[in-house]
């Protein structure tokens, strides 16, 4: 029994997708730039906000230009996340599944850390999870292991009994770095055959499909 299961939080529990798309176009359009499709967007997103910023912007863009894109953004989220925001099907009858049978369960993002535990807190009011960290200053994010190892000492778990479930290669890619097993989810924002690539120890299709593979 792997005793932490560690999600990732934008493409694994919730589809941010039309939320984050809606925030960037807005901000990229109330300063005068280009603004992007979903599908394109999409292809911005896992690795913080500054990258997403920066991959929305012109290239070259100098820092200054980001600093500024980078706070109207910030507001406009806070205003508008829950609008664009949706739990996937299946998630919260999974999620409280593991919570009867007393698995551990945390969150671990790349998205700034104000916005993922506002999003933890508003999206799953009744989920205990012991953990909720997203990117945080002076913490290197995903794929470093950082995030991962910290919820594993904070919890007393060897980093062998946690899996990290996620969409995206970087996922797996922590997972490996920490000593861990990653279970990759298609129904986020990464295809099968790049997660497939990374060897995670398990690639499944819907939530009802993790639990069969804790034995």
């Amino acid at each position: 029994m792997n005793r932490c299961l560690i999600f990732d939080l934008d493409g694994t529990l919730v589809d941010s997708l039309p939320g984050i798309a809606g925030s960037l176009n807005r901000t990229l359009a109330a300063h005068g730039l280009p603004v992007h499709s979903e599908s394109l967007v999409r292809s911005f997103i896992g690795n913080g906000l500054r990258n997403l910023i920066e991959r929305g912007a012109p290239q070259g863009a100098p820092p200054e230009w980001i600093d500024a894109l980078l706070a109207y953004y910030r507001a406009d989220y806070q205003l508008n996340w829950q609008s664009g925001t949706h739990v996937y099907p299946g998630i919260q009858h999974m999620l409280s599944e593991f919570q009867r049978a007393g698995i551990p369960m945390a969150v671990l993002s790349n998205k700034t850390h104000v916005f993922t535990v506002e999003m933890v807190r508003a999206l799953f009011p009744l989920v205990h999870f012991s953990k909720v960290f997203g990117q945080r200053e002076g913490i290197p994010h995903k794929p470093h292991p950082a995030g991962l190892l910290q919820i594993a000492r904070e919890l007393g778990i060897e980093e062998s009994q946690c899996l990290m479930i996620g969409d995206s290669t970087i996922d797996m890619r922590t997972a490996r770095a920490a000593g861990a097993r990653g279970i990759a989810v298609t129904w986020g924002y990464h295809d099968r055959d790049s997660l497939a690539a990374e060897s995670p120890a398990a690639v499944i299709e819907k939530p009802s499909e993790l639990a069969p593979l804790l034995g």
